[in-house]
């Protein structure tokens, strides 16, 4: 009986640490929810939060650091795309989009270049309350001016719902082919990991005490 118990303890635990959270899973052109890792690179940690501002897997989550059997779809520049969830994000805090131009192709690509900001959801403030975003799916659009080539595009949700504690970031990566575009290369640019440190105020704000105002931590959002 107790080893029994221990074994259905064991999974319950398993389950939950597999099923807390929520993944970035799939990318589309346009408003479409698309396939499950048809163009974002599969992560190996299932759903669990990356939380090592040290670390590479900041990029594109642990074992995406090559694309494998992702795919690499077409979206010309200045059009929409969408980000979609196994599950709705419920961690409060801000989601943030970031692209990286790959020297080659993007599924050889492993991030380590310079990363552009192009899109924050903040929080919105009414009352003395801060609401957050928290949706299934997220739809951005691709900056119009910037080169044609292949790009990793990347969506991050930073979790800061518990302070005191140790913020998380649950990220994916699309692998993407920018047609059309421009000849702006956008100059303000980061490196991941690097882009945010321990002490920057978003990353250390606590959601809870006094929140009147906040700025979502790592560079400028980028615009044509």
């Amino acid at each position: 009986m107790k080893n029994l118990a221990a074994l259905i303890t064991g999974t319950a635990l398993l389950l939950e640490s597999v099923s807390g959270h929520y993944i970035f899973q799939a990318f589309a052109p346009g408003s479409a929810k698309g396939v499950a890792y048809e163009h974002v690179r599969r992560n190996t940690n299932y759903n669990s939060p990356v939380t090592d501002l040290s670390s590479n897997d900041l990029r594109c989550n642990v074992g995406g650091a090559t694309g494998g059997n992702t795919s690499t779809i077409e979206i010309a520049a200045g059009s929409p795309f969408t980000f979609s969830l196994d599950t709705a994000v419920y961690h409060q805090g801000p989601i943030s989009v970031y692209m990286s131009k790959a020297p080659s192709t993007a599924a050889e690509y492993d991030g380590s270049g310079a990363w552009f900001k192009t899109f924050d959801w903040g929080p919105s403030f009414s009352g003395g309350q801060a609401s957050w975003t928290m949706k299934d799916t997220y739809t951005s659009t691709v900056p119009k001016c910037i080169p044609a080539g292949e790009y990793l595009l990347r969506i991050q949700s930073l979790a800061i719902h518990n302070p005191g504690g140790t913020p998380q970031f649950y990220v994916s990566c699309a692998q993407v082919k920018v047609t059309g575009g421009g000849s702006t290369t956008p100059s303000t640019t980061t490196k991941i990991p690097g882009f945010i440190k321990a002490t920057d105020p978003g990353y250390t704000a606590n959601i809870y005490n006094n929140f009147k105002s906040y700025t979502v931590p790592g560079p400028a959002v980028f615009s044509c």
